[in-house]
């Protein structure tokens, strides 16, 4: 069985007065918190990938037809978003805790080129080479690829272009093998992070802390076409169910952090720096990013390009969380992680 410990000095630390709870004591709370309290999301991933691999279409001679295979490929889809929702808001406390299977199933088409080299991937359905869930979104989403996304796409070595499953021999390996190796991993993510007696609660902060840091990343990587969830559009839903599970994960903590002298002024910080990332991604309809201006520099945004929507979103991310900022949400973070004795993270 796996074991993810509470580091041992962390538990040799003791709260001031007899009658406290000692850092052990907060530390068992939260372990107990996080294993119930992401197992539903948790849960939910894994159904989401049993039901989109269940309602892949394996047709007699064919591959998959847009209007014959309309309703499997609509109920796939909506099993796909259950999938990523789920992830999404669990992304912050198991991703440095599980780094294999979040390559495996969360890893970008780029981030496996550049593993893979000039080869790339010439069999997208097998289940090796490019996986996850961002594969079976690509897809899933052939047809409806942004031409932004392509022309990004198509000059990476090893890029092969994205396409429905050709023939029923490519259908039967979409769902006997990328869809089957996706089932596989949420599976293992779940099994594995409920079969854990400890987890490292050090390493689960600081994963909150990175998620919040990357919300400008990925807010970035929208004006370059690199955002998660391109092929669907979705990349500000994902921005939701980060801040949505990052909330949750935080509450658990949040008892620790108040026990601490100078913890209520940390934890009004960050409850003030989620509200306002809320009402931030609240501002944005829809479920994705607003589309960047032509004449977008990360480095130089001018200031009509900061007035567009995506400036906005941009702007207001890179204030939330920018942790040389005082009082923002990554560096209220960082505070909260000294105070429980974890060490912050280096920007």
């Amino acid at each position: 069985m796996k074991r993810l410990s509470i580091p041992a000095a962390l538990l040799l630390l003791a709260a001031c007065g007899d009658d406290a709870k000692t850092d052990n004591d907060f530390a068992k709370e939260v372990v107990a918190g996080m294993r119930s309290g992401l197992a539903t999301d948790l849960e939910s991933m894994a159904a989401g990938a049993r039901e989109l691999c269940a309602a892949a279409p394996t047709p007699s001679g064919r591959g998959w037809d847009a209007n014959q295979d309309a309703a499997a490929i609509a109920a796939m889809k909506t099993a796909w978003i259950r999938t990523r929702a789920g992830y999404e808001r669990t992304e912050g406390a198991l991703a440095p805790i599980f780094p294999d299977i979040d390559f495996s199933i969360d890893a970008r088409y780029d981030d496996f080129l550049t593993e893979l080299g000039e080869g790339g991937d010439s069999s997208p359905f097998d289940g090796e080479g490019v996986t996850g869930m961002h594969a079976v979104e690509r897809i899933l989403y052939a047809p409806e690829i942004p031409p932004h996304v392509i022309d990004f796409e198509k000059i990476i070595p090893g890029y092969n272009a994205a396409a429905f499953p050709l023939g029923e021999a490519d259908a039967t390996a979409f769902k006997t093998g990328l869809c089957a190796r996706m089932v596989s991993d949420a599976e293992s993510l779940r099994d594995q992070w409920a079969a854990a007696d400890g987890y490292d609660l050090g390493a689960a902060f600081q994963g909150l802390i990175g998620l919040m840091n990357e919300q400008k990343e990925k807010v970035n990587k929208a004006a370059s076409s690199e955002e998660e969830s391109r092929y669907s559009q979705r990349t500000m839903a994902d921005l939701r169910d980060n801040l949505a599970g990052s909330r949750k994960v935080y509450a658990l903590f949040q008892p620790w952090i108040l026990a601490k002298d100078g913890g209520a002024a940390v934890d009004a910080d960050v409850l003030a720096g989620f509200d306002q990332l809320d009402a931030l991604y609240g501002a944005v309809s829809g479920a994705f990013i607003p589309q960047p201006p032509a004449t977008w520099s990360s480095e130089n945004p001018s200031p009509a390009d900061l007035a567009s929507d995506f400036g906005k979103l941009y702007s207001g991310v890179r204030t939330a969380v920018d942790p040389n900022r005082a009082g923002s949400i990554v560096d209220r973070l960082n505070q909260a992680a000294v105070l429980m004795g974890f060490m912050a993270t280096q920007e």
